[in-house]
C-alpha cells in the first residue's frame, strides 16, 4: 500500500513513449486532473495508454491564473498530477509557482522518479568528476554566453540549446576555450538519437 498525496509531479518520456514507470501510469489514471503544458501533446500520450483523466493547460503564460483553480480543486478533495510535454516538470518547465503555493497552503506533494534529459545525457558521457552545473537554456546574446562560459570555466557545464543556435554557441565557447571537451546530444531515447564528442 502506498501513501496518498494531494499533488503529484510526474515525469513523462523525453522521446520513447514506453519510458514511463508503472507507478506514473497508475497515478495518471487515478488522479482527478492532469495539469499539462500542451493538452494536445499530453492527450496523445494518454491515448496511447488509454488514460481518460481530464487535462487542463498549465504553462508559463497562465501559471498564476491557474493556481486558484488548482487550490479550489484540492480544497474539494481532488487529486492533481503535473506533467510537462517531455521529461520532469520544473526542470526547464513550468511548475514553480504552483509548488510554492501548495507548500504555503500545506498540501502534500510527491515527486515521482523518471525521465530527465540531463541525467539521460550525462549517463553516457565520460567525465572525470561527478560534479556538474546545469544552467537550463543558454542565453541568446553572445556576450552573455561568454560570461556563462567564463563563470563555469572549470566545471562540467550542462545546458539546453536550440538546433538553430548551437553553432553560434559553440563558436563562442571555442573563442573562450578552444580546447574544451564538448559533448552534444539530440533526439535522446528516440530512433535517431545521436551523441557527438569532441572540441568546439
Amino acid at each position: 500500500m502506498t501513501r496518498e498525496f494531494d499533488f503529484y509531479v510526474v515525469p513523462t518520456p523525453i522521446g520513447n513513449i514506453t519510458d514511463i514507470t508503472l507507478r506514473a501510469l497508475n497515478i495518471l489514471k487515478t488522479v482527478n486532473l492532469i495539469a499539462c503544458e500542451d493538452t494536445r501533446t499530453t492527450q496523445k500520450f494518454l491515448n496511447h495508454y488509454d488514460i481518460k483523466t481530464k487535462c487542463i493547460s498549465y504553462h508559463k503564460y497562465n501559471e498564476k491564473e491557474r493556481v486558484e483553480l488548482f487550490l479550489s480543486e484540492l480544497r474539494d478533495g481532488k487529486k492533481i498530477a503535473l506533467v510537462s510535454d517531455a521529461g520532469t516538470p520544473l526542470i526547464c518547465d513550468p511548475g514553480e509557482i504552483i509548488i510554492e503555493e501548495l507548500i504555503k497552503n500545506g498540501y502534500t506533494i510527491n515527486s515521482l522518479p523518471g525521465a530527465c534529459a540531463v541525467t539521460t545525457f550525462l549517463s553516457r558521457i565520460p567525465r572525470q568528476s561527478e560534479e556538474f552545473t546545469f544552467i537550463g537554456f543558454m542565453p541568446r546574446i553572445e556576450a552573455q554566453i561568454k560570461t556563462v562560459v567564463q563563470k563555469y570555466f572549470s566545471s562540467n557545464l550542462v545546458f539546453y540549446e536550440s538546433p538553430e543556435r548551437i553553432l553560434k554557441t559553440l563558436k563562442v565557447i571555442g573563442n573562450v576555450r578552444n580546447d574544451a571537451k564538448i559533448a552534444l546530444g539530440r533526439e535522446l531515447s528516440k530512433l535517431y538519437e545521436e551523441v557527438i564528442t569532441g572540441t568546439p
